[in-house]
């Protein structure tokens, strides 16, 4: 079978543990695209940290993001997926994440907002310090009586992630949660993340395979989800 498109996971696939993407796998990849091969980054990342990947390996790489909720090429402004986060169900989430005593984070394609440096957070915030500024991810930490604001005020929102180190407390938030009309995963045993319905890194794949033109029959993925 000629492959035109190969779709690799990032995390515990394309990078170590250390989060570095190998010799051997960056010339793996530059061979690949050499050849007229595709080479897709499939994450629950957000598009800016992923992009700082894609521009290692150096070649015009189309990113899925968060999930599946958003698809861009690394080198051009024109977003060739948006699935969006509806505002109603943003401002339930938050609502729940308080009545379960949980920080909400919610993203963007370039930023997170929460209401304290922890978890999610602080993970870019410690990303950051190794980037430069127009590579960094944007972090809003802001206070709980401005959720509303955001919310209503941005017109992209893509994801929610909610982490805590009570399991318990996750599992019945995820109850709650799912009771909306979103899709919910998780990329940790002490986490959800929360997209809109429909979203999928599956069918993410699906829509990008037809607006390049390739048969699923030509399309592999490689990942660990």
């Amino acid at each position: 079978m000629n492959y035109k498109m190969v779709v690799l996971d990032m995390d515990g696939t394309l990078l170590t543990d250390d989060k570095r993407i190998s010799d051997k796998n960056m010339d793996a990849l530059k061979k690949i695209s050499d050849l007229g091969i595709k080479v897709v980054i499939s994450t629950g990342r957000i598009f800016t940290s992923a992009k700082s990947y894609g521009d290692l390996i150096g070649v015009r790489i189309p990113i899925i993001a968060s999930n599946g909720a958003y698809i861009r090429e690394k080198d051009r402004d024109e977003v060739i997926y948006a699935k969006l986060l509806k505002q109603e169900v943003a401002r339930k989430i938050v609502t729940l994440c308080h009545k379960f005593r949980m920080y909400c984070h919610l993203f963007t394609w370039d930023s997170l907002y929460s209401e304290k440096l922890i978890y999610s957070a602080l993970y870019y915030s410690k990303w950051n310090k190794n980037l430069p500024e127009g590579e960094k991810v944007n972090i809003n930490i802001i206070d709980p009586s401005d959720w509303n604001k955001v919310i209503m005020t941005n017109k992209n929102l893509l994801k929610a992630v909610v982490t805590d180190e009570d399991r318990e407390k996750v599992a019945s938030l995820r109850r709650e949660v799912s009771k909306l009309d979103v899709e919910v995963t998780s990329s940790s045993k002490n986490n959800i993340e929360i997209m809109d319905k429909g979203v999928s890194k599956g069918k993410a794949v699906e829509y990008l395979g037809k607006y390049y033109n390739i048969r699923r029959d030509e399309i592999i993925c490689i990942g660990d989800s």
